[in-house]
């Protein structure tokens, strides 16, 4: 192209736009892409256990714990204007996968609240202690019932699939929700925390006995190369929670908690690599990995998102560091919740952010700081989604 011709195209128009500001066209702003979210629970059923030292997983958002979601934790979502949840359905027979009857049964009651069913919470592989658990056999590693386990896992994919629930979530845990006790907060909460110096080993063993790191890899390879290639090919995404257990690397009761690192967290989701092989991204678990979190959390959540690997996010705080911290009001912790919300925009994470684990208080019925964390999570949303 000669000069003559470059200065009449649109090319040379286009090169002297870019190179003056003012009369550059304005950059679109990037958009948040991520949804408020909360977990809707229903009445009767059992909570999600603890681990020995007495702390538990407390999910948020519902109207009671337990069987399956109700269309009173729906309607209370309403209030709020959240759209997006991770539901439980309501399942008969004893079965351990709901049929697609059932699971369009959620649905069709959320929908009638202008809600989506965006994660299913299976009824079994959940974050409770080994010892506590009656679905035990995939995280023991006894086969045939770990078999028979995967495939009640298998039909739960086919079944979501029918049904239009894009993803399930699942915990690969063997010691639970490790704590050590209470620590007064704010106000009359109180905060569940961890010290490790504090912790002992009631029983020394588990019924899973010494599990070290090559045969907890064994079982979690094992589920994966079984459950991954038919959520490839139902597309429907896999979220594993984080180990809740920061235990030393010898390991704690005999188990080596290998998704209790962020290393570990890289290892897995390289195991039988696919779009729908990742993780729920609990924050306050990763940040309790971590040896400074209010530094390291922020690379932690671009690793994992820029590779599209967060399918759900849980949304809180801790002030501490490995071995020694407590579960803090979302607002108050080690963590910049606001640089947080800015680094999952950064990667364009699309799913849901939503609380979890309340703090305690003698005077809270059960929906004060949840409703807090809903208003404070949607106003950084709103935050990081205005034009710098």
């Amino acid at each position: 192209m000669n000069r003559r011709h470059f200065i009449s195209s649109g090319a040379f128009a286009a090169a002297l736009s870019a190179s003056n500001p003012k009369t550059a066209p304005a950059a679109t702003p990037k958009r948040a892409l991520m949804k408020l979210g909360a977990t809707v629970m229903g009445g009767g059923g059992r909570r999600g256990a603890a681990g020995p030292e007495g702390g538990s997983e407390r999910p948020q958002g519902g109207a009671g714990r337990g069987g399956g979601s109700s269309e009173q934790g729906f309607k209370s979502l309403g209030r709020w204007g959240i759209k997006n949840v991770v539901a439980t359905a309501q399942i008969a027979d004893g079965r351990q996968f709901a049929t697609v009857e059932e699971l369009k049964r959620l649905t069709d009651t959320a929908d009638k609240y202008g809600i989506s069913v965006d994660i299913l919470n299976p009824p079994f592989l959940p974050s409770s202690h080994i010892d506590r658990e009656q679905h035990p056999a995939i995280r023991l590693g006894e086969s045939p019932q770990r078999d028979r386990d995967i495939e009640q896992i298998q039909t739960m994919i086919k079944n979501c699939a029918a049904a239009k629930i894009p993803c399930i979530k699942y915990n690969m845990s063997i010691l639970g929700v490790l704590r050590t006790g209470r620590t007064p907060g704010r106000g009359d909460t109180t905060y569940s925390s961890y010290k490790l110096k504090e912790a002992h080993a009631d029983p020394p063993l588990t019924r899973a006995g010494v599990v070290n790191a090559d045969r907890y890899w064994e079982r979690i390879t094992y589920f994966l190369e079984r459950v991954i290639p038919v959520a490839n090919e139902y597309k429907v995404r896999m979220a594993c929670h984080p180990n809740d257990s920061p235990v030393p690397p010898e390991g704690y009761q005999g188990v080596v908690a290998v998704l209790g690192t962020v290393e570990g967290l890289k290892k897995f989701v390289s195991i039988k690599e696919s779009p729908y092989q990742g993780l729920n991204f609990c924050q306050g678990t990763v940040s309790e990995m971590l040896q400074n979190p209010g530094k390291e959390v922020y690379d932690v959540i671009r690793y994992f998102g820029s590779r599209k690997k967060i399918f759900n996010v849980h949304f809180r705080n801790i002030r501490g560091h490995r071995d020694d911290f407590m579960e803090v009001g979302i607002d108050e912790g080690d963590v910049d919740m606001f640089t947080a919300m800015q680094a999952y925009k950064e990667v364009d994470y699309p799913y849901m952010i939503h609380p979890d684990h309340d703090v305690s208080s003698p005077s809270d019925s059960g929906g004060e700081y949840t409703a807090f964390c809903y208003a404070y999570i949607r106003a950084l949303i709103q935050a990081v989604d205005r034009p710098a």
